[in-house]
């Protein structure tokens, strides 16, 4: 049986990303994600289904293949409503969504420049951040545990992203995978000379590992340990393949208060896709 699919496919920072309008059972997700992402079809690193939310406040639930949080598809989210509302060049609007892996509500602040969405977006606060040496392809690698809820990023300080550290970095998320149990994986790699990061992101329900050309929730994560760090205030510009993203984290001792991201989105394209069902 062949499924028509309703979608928008979006471009924040070219992590492009597919929501699905249609109403499906939560079972069917995973496999009507993995086909409507897949190279011979609409094509894209990350499918979210837009769901009604429970709290009055939002606007709409953001409802991840794998269960997990992204900014980005936040920022893709709100951008579509935004579009809905028939948001005018250079207003404001402010939209709240609920979204899978927070409890959280997410505010999303939006401005429309030409055929572009600005999003600032507040982010997850992490459970924790810690640093950690372990024992891994007989070496000691040191990296930086940033703890959510529901997922996990590691990031780790390089001097260059080859083949070799990539590869170690997808083994790591693999492995991690396996004993974590978490809906989400992200090895960050990053250079702190060039303030460049190149994200990995595992999803072990749908066995999803993908590069991505610009992670919004990676950027949150990153910035969150700079501040943490730093014991204080980070704002600047992570530069990915895809663009910059901008964080800004505050830190008071070992506390972080607020996280923010902010990047900007376009619509484009809209329309159905057909898969078998």
């Amino acid at each position: 049986m062949i499924q028509e699919i309703e979608f928008i496919k979006f471009n924040p920072t070219q992590n492009m990303t597919i929501l699905v309008k249609t109403n499906y059972l939560v079972e069917e997700y995973k496999h009507i994600a993995s086909k409507i992402m897949s190279y011979d079809s609409v094509h894209a690193e990350q499918v979210g289904f837009i769901e009604k939310p429970i709290n009055n406040k939002a606007a709409a639930k953001l409802q991840m293949a794998g269960g997990e949080f992204c900014g980005n598809a936040c920022m893709a989210l709100a951008a579509f409503i935004a579009s809905e509302k028939g948001l005018n060049q250079n207003d404001l609007a402010e939209i709240i969504l609920e979204a899978s892996g927070t409890d959280k509500l997410i505010t999303c602040q939006m401005k429309r420049n030409l055929d572009e969405y600005h999003c600032l977006v507040t982010m997850p606060i992490p459970k924790k951040i810690e640093q950690r040496t372990i024992k891994y392809d007989g070496n000691d690698l040191n990296m930086i545990i940033v703890r959510y809820h529901e997922f996990i990023h590691i990031v780790i300080e390089v001097d260059e992203f080859d083949k070799t550290v990539r590869e170690k970095a997808q083994s790591l998320a693999k492995l991690l995978g396996v004993t974590l149990g978490a809906n989400l994986i992200g090895v960050l790699l990053y250079k702190s000379k060039s303030e460049e990061m190149a994200p990995l992101i595992y999803v072990p329900h749908l066995d999803s590992m993908i590069w991505e050309r610009g992670c919004g929730s990676g950027t949150a994560s990153l910035g969150a340990y700079l501040a943490w760090k730093n014991k204080g205030e980070i704002v600047t510009n992570i530069r990915q393949p895809g663009g910059d993203i901008k964080v800004f984290a505050t830190c008071h001792g070992e506390e972080l208060t607020s996280l923010m991201i902010e990047g900007s989105v376009q619509i484009v394209a809209k329309g159905k896709a057909f898969i078998d069902g």
